[in-house]
């Protein structure tokens, strides 16, 4: 099970932190990958981590602006986003899949119920 929380509606420029936390799995043993969903389009990759390689991956409209992190002791997994864009409204879902990361979404074995983040300009 993951669920995430965080989500919320911040101005152009702000900061939110996103957090996904695991139970019912391995959380070592994963890869988290957080997505959004904006409405009309496609579900997309936003960022991953690699419990077992600790290696992460980013898209690069987020690059430099989002981070994320893993706290394997809480099994939780965190986003912070920095320096919003109204384009980065979306739906944030956070999904788990064994071993490495990926961008494929059908890869991913167990999905949260998303968190709502909303950017004014």
């Amino acid at each position: 099970q993951l669920v995430e929380s965080g989500g919320g509606l911040v101005q152009a420029g702000g900061s939110l932190r996103l957090s996904c936390v695991a139970s019912g799995f391995s959380f070592d043993d994963y890869a988290i990958g957080w997505f959004r969903q904006a409405p009309g389009k496609e579900r997309e990759g936003v960022a991953c981590i690699s419990n077992t390689y600790d290696r992460t991956w980013y898209e690069d409209y987020v690059k430099g602006r989002f981070t994320i992190a893993s706290d394997n002791a809480k099994s939780t997994v965190y986003l912070q986003m920095n320096n919003l864009k109204p384009e980065d409204t979306a739906a944030y879902y956070c999904a788990a899949k064994r071993g490495g990361w990926s961008t494929r979404r059908g890869e991913y074995d167990y999905w949260g119920q998303g968190t709502q983040v909303t950017v004014s300009s």
